[in-house]
């Protein structure tokens, strides 16, 4: 067990170094520093990733819907019979119908582009979270035929208008006048304000009444379709291919994976290059240790002369210089895994500092749809990233640990 006394010896700075010997002790360092750095980082993006990924699905889940059911004519006329009878598969949590249309907005003086979500509140609630995110007056205040409006957070703000006030809703369906073709307009009076985090919801997305959508995009007692919430969200395209065959004809059924694939492959996808690229830098880092051994075995070529003289077999050897180099990557690791863990757990406080130290903004959410900057760790990848780092810095250490093993001892002490 000498090896390891030895190996540990070597890479510890003693007192009192200098030269070579204290100029080997600084490039153990910054190979060990570099390996925190590059493991901390891989931590931290990955975290912020799964945290991303994470919010943005619970998030577009809550506002959107597990699965839609839809008509290929764009209304679908007999919705209560739909309605009941996908509410009859146990996977079914709640359903309920809806319209979605779009329009202009106008408050103020102020004009904004929206769509506009016809709602059953009583229904709502078993397929969207509206109520969690309501954070001024009700869903119940949206009565039939009153002409109530809820309006995201940033929508309103932008509109500078809050509870109580008029807005009116410009549609695109045409009405023939004397005047000729004139867009729908109708006044509505806001009764609800509500944030779910999605700025793009936020800011452009309004709930009225299904009945007055009906009256206003001329739907009579059609809606556009309707949307289902099941138990298990990664269930919904088994409970999708279970309900296709006992709908009618002519219904087309979407869960959340089809409706926004796209988002979240490109999420997924974000995510991997992000790895890929960082477990690169660490790759880098862990092959420092490279240069760190070379330029060990180069030092020690007296001390590797003396050992083998006194019996030291070439395994024993380069059982010393692999324990050196993977004492420097354990550590470089487990500070890594550290600082690491300790970022992505303080993200909160983290972020505005740098932004309060450097004045910039680091997290805008109108560009990553997100409030906050979300954070989740899972042990999964940190067990990946460690051992794949400690992987890479078991393999750097081979070559150097090989080529002090094949020092022959008359040769090292020629020079001496």
């Amino acid at each position: 067990m000498y090896e390891w006394f030895i190996g540990w010896r070597y890479t510890r700075r003693q007192r009192g170094t200098r030269g070579r010997n204290a100029f080997v002790s600084f490039i153990s360092l910054v190979s060990m520093l570099g390996l925190m750095l590059g493991v901390a980082v891989l931590i931290v993006v990955l975290s912020v990733m799964n945290g991303f990924q994470d919010e943005l699905r619970h998030r577009i889940l809550g506002v959107a819907s597990h699965i839609e059911v839809t008509a290929q004519s764009g209304m679908l006329e007999e919705w209560p019979a739909v309605l009941d009878r996908v509410r009859r598969h146990p996977e079914v949590l709640g359903a309920a119908p809806f319209i979605q249309e779009q329009a202009m907005v106008s408050g103020n003086g102020r004009v904004q582009g929206v769509g506009v979500r016809g709602i059953e509140p009583s229904l709502e609630r078993g397929v969207a979270q509206f109520a969690d995110y309501l954070r001024a007056g009700s869903l119940e205040a949206l009565q039939p035929h009153s002409y109530g409006i809820v309006l995201g957070t940033d929508l309103a703000r932008r509109l500078a208008v809050g509870l109580g006030d008029e807005v009116t809703l410009i549609a695109p369906t045409a009405t023939a006048t004397l005047a000729g073709v004139m867009p729908r307009v109708r006044a509505f009076r806001v009764v609800g304000l509500f944030e779910s985090g999605m700025y793009e919801y936020d800011s452009g997305l309004v709930l009225v009444h299904l009945r007055d959508a009906q009256a206003l995009y001329r739907y009579g007692e059609a809606v556009s379709g309707v949307r289902l919430k099941v138990r298990d969200l990664f269930a919904a395209p088994a409970v999708v291919r279970q309900l296709a065959p006992t709908l009618p004809a002519g219904l087309w059924l979407r869960d959340w994976t089809q409706t926004h694939a796209n988002f979240f492959r490109a999420v997924q996808l974000e995510k991997t290059m992000m790895t890929l690229i960082l477990f690169l830098i660490v790759a880098v880092a862990a092959f420092n240790i490279v240069s760190t051994l070379v330029m060990a075995v180069q030092d020690k070529t007296a001390d590797i002369a003396i050992l083998r003289t006194l019996g030291a077999s070439p395994a024993s050897i380069m059982g010393i210089f692999v324990v050196q180099g993977t004492t420097i990557g354990v550590l470089g690791l487990a500070a890594g895994l550290a600082l690491g863990l300790t970022i992505a757990h303080h993200l909160d406080v983290v972020v505005p500092a740098l932004e309060h130290l450097t004045g910039a903004t680091l997290w805008n959410k109108e560009i990553y749809f997100l409030s906050e900057l979300p954070s989740k760790v899972l042990a999964a990848d940190v067990l990946r990233v460690l051992t794949g780092s400690f992987v890479l810095t078991l393999l750097a250490t081979l070559y150097p640990s090989w080529r002090a093993s094949r020092l022959q001892p008359a040769e090292a002490l020629r020079h001496e």
